[in-house]
């Protein structure tokens, strides 16, 4: 009888045991134990075709984390796919990699109208929608999105930031304003009335906008210098801001410029652009610029310029685009590594709203930080001035 009992208590023991082994891997879909999926799009082609860049360094630090074993012995399988910045090919590819694809998580989507197309879409389907390449206000909104998450500073803050420049140094400012005619556009200049305020009437003299199939902005551009105005704020992605700041310089037109932080990059930007023709910009940072000398000795760097030379030896190390890219897939990797075995789309979730941790590349003193009620990741920046060669940081804005 004692040995029916040991047997019995043996055999319950055996099943608690293995109930709490099934119960400490737990996996949503895309998950297995070898390989966690994760999804993307990105314009690889189109008219914001200068961010593409991003994915292939998402792709590339990837790499570099599977070579390390992966995150906890599991392989990042990275499925990226061209949205061409169209927002119904956003839907597309993006129903595909939930659907189809069956992804864990989507990281770092491109754009504020690509990521405003899915957004309902993706909040519906419970699916993580994390790190958005976008600075979009609404990103931040965990009550009625929790499962779409930012990861820069926000666009508004940014152009308030800029207003509060303006009406310091140049309160009789006459200024001239492009914006790109999308949810992106408005929202930065939702910012540049924030911070100028009531002066805001008052000191704009031109207000021009572009649509994104626009093939240049030259009339915009002419339009703006016959205003009058000596200061421009120039809210642009990269194919249009190379555009502008080129075609400044061929009309002599010479105002101050204040160039919005998503086409700063000097490889992508200014270089195309003349860097003679950008020299005196101002712009927002957040990010080590891979051009300014002052990181040259910095480890964040070299271990950035290292990891580009082993796996994105392609890639353009002037480009600020490529630190983007790095930064990104570090903060996923971050949050996969803390969901441990429990790797469900709830878990993901409550990782992700809750991270605290510096991450490489970051200006010094900056922090990755959320909680449940803050999903932004990142909520300072840094204005700084192009001398010709790189920006000049001059503190925080």
């Amino acid at each position: 009888m004692r040995k029916q009992v040991l047997s019995t208590a043996f055999a319950a023991a055996a099943l608690v045991a293995l109930a709490a082994g099934v119960q400490a891997k737990e996996y949503g879909p895309g998950v297995t134990d070898t390989e966690i999926k994760i999804g993307n799009t990105m314009p690889y082609s189109g008219p914001a075709s200068a961010y593409g860049t991003i994915g292939k360094a998402h792709a590339a630090y990837f790499a570099m984390v599977n070579d390390q074993g992966g995150v906890n012995g599991r392989k990042i399988n990275y499925i990226t796919y061209d949205d061409g910045y169209s927002p119904p090919r956003t839907v597309e590819q993006t129903r595909k990699l939930v659907e189809q694809d069956e992804v864990l998580v989507l990281m770092a989507q491109l754009g504020t109208p690509s990521n405003t197309a899915i957004h309902k879409y993706v909040n519906s389907r419970k699916v993580p929608h994390l790190f958005l390449s976008t600075g979009a206000s609404k990103w931040d909104d965990p009550e009625n999105f929790p499962w779409t998450m930012g990861w820069q500073p926000n666009y508004p803050n940014e152009t308030k930031g800029y207003g509060k420049h303006i009406l310091k140094n140049n309160p009789q400012a006459k200024i001239a304003v492009l914006y790109q005619n999308d949810d992106y556009g408005k929202d930065y200049l939702n910012g540049l009335k924030e911070g100028l305020g009531d002066k805001y009437a008052e000191l704009v003299v031109s207000e021009v906008s572009y649509e994104v199939t626009d093939p240049t902005i030259d009339s915009q551009m002419v339009t703006m210098k016959s205003s009058g105005a000596d200061t421009f704020v120039n809210i642009t992605t990269p194919k249009f801001a190379a555009q502008a700041i080129k075609k400044a310089a061929e009309i002599d037109w010479k105002p101050v410029h204040y160039l919005n932080s998503v086409s700063n990059s000097v490889g992508a930007v200014l270089t195309p652009a003349g860097l003679e023709n950008a020299k005196g910009i101002y712009s927002a940072f957040y990010l080590k610029d891979p051009v300014d000398p002052q990181w040259k000795d910095d480890k964040d760097f070299q271990e950035w310029t290292a990891w580009m030379d082993k796996y994105l030896p392609d890639g353009d190390k002037l480009s600020s685009f490529n630190v983007i890219g790095y930064a990104h897939a570090f903060t996923m990797v971050k949050v996969l590594e803390a969901c441990g075995d429990e790797l469900t789309r709830e878990n993901v979730m409550k990782q992700a709203a809750n991270m605290d941790f510096e991450a490489p590349m970051l200006l010094p003193g900056l922090r990755i930080q959320t909680s449940p009620t803050d999903f932004a990741p990142i909520e300072d920046e840094h204005i700084g001035q192009f001398n010709g060669t790189s920006w000049d940081l001059q503190g925080a804005m």
